[in-house]
């Protein structure tokens, strides 16, 4: 039985991360896993920014709440989801999540969550688990299942690799000329046929 895996903005709907970086004004906070392997870094220095601007879980919210996932995801995931079983596994927060999984029909999703002061301030974050997106696939492989799996960002590497088949889908120059051996697709019909001819 197979299960796709697939990574959450970048794939689906745009970087949250990018989104607040426009709307609040703050450039450095375009910085995503696309640019930084080392996660707890990465949010280290994103949690850093945010104190330092006065900004907290509101603020991010409002913005997460306007953006619309990328031309053609639903029905990409709709179609996807009517010829096998679909989890989405991503590093991003459940409380940034949940306006957009009603944006995508409310498909599964693993991720993480945030450690919220009473004032709004995010102090902290909980890991689901360690290496999550990799721990994952190789748990699901535990349990009888095929994985397939597709995201754009450093941080996908690990389970695109450890699955049964594993695709880049619109990733960035650089990791695809690290990882040649890897199927890069830029068009959700691309990558579609190509789990399609996976999975049936």
């Amino acid at each position: 039985m197979h299960i796709v895996c697939l990574d959450l903005e970048g794939v689906l709907v745009p970087e949250i991360w990018i989104a607040f970086a426009e709307a609040s004004g703050i450039p450095e906070l375009k910085r995503t896993t696309r640019d930084e392997p080392d996660y707890d870094k990465l949010m280290g220095w994103r949690l850093g920014v945010l104190k330092e601007h006065g900004l907290g879980l509101k603020e991010i919210t409002a913005v997460i709440e306007k953006i619309e996932p990328l031309d053609g995801a639903r029905a990409f995931l709709d179609k996807l989801r009517s010829m096998t079983q679909v989890l989405i596994i991503s590093d991003t927060f459940q409380e940034f999540a949940a306006p957009l999984m009603k944006k995508l029909g409310y498909p599964t999703i693993f991720c993480n969550s945030l450690e919220v002061a009473a004032n709004g301030e995010i102090t902290g974050y909980k890991m689901r688990v360690e290496n999550s997106k990799y721990t994952t696939v190789k748990a699901l492989q535990s349990i009888g299942f095929e994985t397939v799996a597709a995201g754009d960002s450093y941080n996908d590497l690990g389970m695109i690799q450890a699955s049964k088949a594993g695709f880049l889908f619109r990733s960035t120059q650089q990791i695809k000329r690290d990882y040649p051996n890897l199927p890069a697709y830029e068009r959700y019909d691309e990558l579609l046929t190509a789990i399609k001819a996976v999975v049936e």
